[in-house]
């Protein structure tokens, strides 16, 4: 197949939008669907051959799209700002998807379920960012927000920030939870210091830090389930 052939010229069974309306999007492979979220190729070149282009940059395949930033898609050929947009919009909503389906199942007391419902959207993440989820005297959800965003190898953690936030939602108790870049969520030292004291301020303010939850690639650390909240090494002091 030439590289500068057309949708047009594709067969019927093989073009994207026909093959969609035929058999349903997951029917279509990932460059497909990619082609037609971009709609055009560029200087002779199908949407369908730049698709396979962006899923060829690393061995990651359609994951590329969550770790490119749109400046990092501006780089390829044939991506303008228009479509590198469109192409993060769609990570997003992705994401924002995912996340609907379980906020519904997150249960304060089960780490699994608050790991799962946070896992896509911290995952990819190239930097440590740290999101407090805070919960009524209920244990409903009330939110989250997002207290700091790192660098490759750490965040900037201030329970003054928490704390505030917390108040600020009335909230009756929080999760912390943070992302390791590198995928293996095994705490650090400092990720122990750090979780004593907020836990100790927590329980000063009557607002208890029930886990922290360090989200890895497709796998987590929960503090809780360890039962190190409250009884953390005192060597980690």
């Amino acid at each position: 197949m030439r590289n500068n052939l057309t949708m047009k010229e594709l067969p019927d069974s093989e073009r994207p939008y026909e093959k969609c309306m035929e058999k349903g999007p997951q029917a279509l492979s990932d460059a497909e669907l990619i082609s037609v979220i971009i709609r055009t190729g560029s200087g002779g070149e199908s949407a369908l051959v730049l698709a396979q282009r962006i899923l060829k940059l690393d061995n990651n395949g359609i994951l590329n799209l969550a770790g490119l930033s749109v400046n990092d898609l501006l780089k390829i050929p044939g991506i303008g700002p228009v479509k590198a947009i469109q192409l993060k919009c769609v990570v997003e909503l992705s994401k924002r998807i995912s996340m609907a389906r379980r906020i519904e199942q997150m249960i304060l007391s089960d780490a699994s379920s608050i790991a799962e419902y946070y896992m896509e959207q911290m995952r990819h993440e190239t930097r440590e960012i740290l999101i407090a989820a805070m919960f009524n005297i209920r244990n409903a959800f009330l939110g989250d927000v997002l207290i700091s965003v790192g660098t490759a190898h750490a965040s900037l953690i201030s329970p003054a920030e928490i704390f505030r936030r917390a108040l600020i939602r009335g909230a009756a108790s929080i999760v912390l939870l943070h992302n390791h870049p590198s995928g293996v969520p095994t705490p650090s030292q400092d990720d122990m210091k750090v979780t004593k004291r907020v836990a100790a301020c927590g329980e000063m303010l009557g607002i208890p830090l029930m886990d922290h939850i360090i989200i890895g690639d497709n796998r987590y650390y929960s503090f809780s389930e360890m039962d190190h909240i409250r009884t953390i090494d005192e060597s980690y002091e």
